[in-house]
C-alpha cells in the first residue's frame, strides 16, 4: 500500500501532500534570494543579520497568529523535544554554516553544506512508513553532480588538512538540517505556528554570538529595508513552509527540489549584475533539473 506522503490524492491532516510539498517548494524560492538580499546588506556582519532577520520572522509570526484569531500561548507551550529540534535546526545550523564560512574556503564549504538535500533523500527513507527507492538516490546524486559543478566552478577541490575544521563544520550543519528537517516529520502535531518562537529563540543565541563574535555595524535605512525582507521571506515564512512541507508533503521530492536553491540563488545574482554567467551555470542547470524530474517522477498507474 502507498504511503500517505506517496499519494497526491491523500488528505494529510486536512491538507493533500502534492498541496503541502508545493507549498514546501516555497521555501526554495525564498532561500533562493539570501544570498543576493545578504550582498546587498554590505558589511553588517552575519550572525547580527539572523539575530534581526530571525526576530522580524518571529515577531511577524506572533502578529500573524494574533490576526488570524490564533492563540500564541498554545504556540508556545510546545514539549521540550520540539523546542531542541526546532531551535537546535536553526540556530545550529546557521552557526555551524557561519562557522564553516570562516574556517575554509567558500566555495569547498559550500558544497560539503549541499549535502542537506542528499541526506533529507536518505534520511527520509528511515522514516516509518517510508521506503527509499532507486529512483529518488539517482536523482539526488544527480543534483548533487549539478551542484558540485556549480559551487566548484567546474575545478578540482583541493582539501588542506589546515581547513579541515571548517570542512566538518560544512558537514555539521548539512547533517543537522538534513536531521532537522526530516525529524519534523515526527513531530507533526506540533503546530507550524510554534516555528515563530524558534525564531525568536534562535535570534536570541544569534545575539549572543554577534555581541561574542562580531563588531556591531548600525544599519542605514536601506539596510533595514533589506533585513527586514529577509525576515519575512528566507529567513521567516521559508521556515514556516519549509515545517508544512515536511510534516504534510512529500520529503523525498522536496529534498531533490532543494538543489535548485544554489542554482536559482546564482541566476538571482547574475541577473542583478553580482556574477556573471557561464557554460558551467547552464551545465549545472541541466543537471538540477535532470536530478529533480528523476527524483520526482511517479509513474502513470492505469
Amino acid at each position: 500500500m502507498d504511503s500517505a506522503v506517496g499519494n497526491d490524492k491523500a488528505a494529510v491532516g486536512g491538507m493533500t501532500a502534492r498541496r503541502a510539498t508545493l507549498i514546501g517548494a516555497s521555501a526554495i524560492l525564498l532561500w533562493s534570494t539570501l544570498a543576493l538580499l545578504t550582498t546587498l546588506t554590505g558589511p553588517i556582519p552575519p550572525f547580527e543579520i539572523e539575530a534581526v532577520a530571525f526576530a522580524v520572522a518571529g515577531l511577524v509570526g506572533i502578529v500573524w497568529m494574533a490576526a488570524r484569531g490564533r492563540s500564541p500561548w498554545s504556540a508556545l507551550r510546545q514539549p521540550p523535544v520540539a523546542w531542541l529540534l526546532g531551535v537546535g535546526g536553526l540556530f545550529g545550523y546557521h552557526f555551524l554554516y557561519f562557522l564553516a564560512l570562516k574556517s575554509a574556503p567558500a566555495a569547498e564549504a559550500n558544497l560539503i553544506n549541499y549535502l542537506w538535500p542528499l541526506l533529507i533523500v536518505l534520511f527520509a527513507g528511515l522514516l516509518p512508513g517510508e521506503r527509499l527507492g532507486r529512483r529518488q538516490v539517482l536523482g539526488a546524486l544527480v543534483g548533487l553532480a549539478g551542484t558540485s559543478l556549480l559551487v566548484t566552478g567546474g575545478r578540482g577541490i583541493a582539501i588542506d588538512p589546515a581547513y579541515l575544521p571548517g570542512f566538518l563544520a560544512a558537514a555539521g550543519a548539512a547533517v543537522t538540517w538534513g536531521a532537522y528537517s526530516t525529524l519534523s516529520r515526527l513531530l507533526g502535531a506540533v503546530p507550524t505556528d510554534a516555528v515563530a518562537f524558534f525564531c525568536l529563540a534562535t535570534a536570541a543565541l544569534s545575539a549572543l554570538c554577534h555581541w561574542g563574535l562580531e563588531a556591531t555595524v548600525a544599519p542605514d535605512a536601506g539596510q533595514w529595508t533589506l533585513l527586514t525582507l529577509m525576515g519575512l521571506g528566507p529567513v521567516g515564512a521559508a521556515f514556516f513552509v519549509w515545517d508544512i512541507g515536511m510534516k504534510k508533503g512529500d520529503i523525498h521530492t522536496l529534498g531533490a527540489l532543494s538543489y535548485a536553491t544554489p542554482l536559482l540563488s546564482t541566476l538571482l545574482l547574475i541577473l542583478a549584475g553580482r556574477a556573471q554567467p557561464s557554460g558551467v551555470v547552464a551545465a549545472s542547470c541541466l543537471l538540477i533539473i535532470a536530478g529533480a524530474v528523476i527524483a520526482s517522477w511517479k509513474p502513470r498507474r492505469a
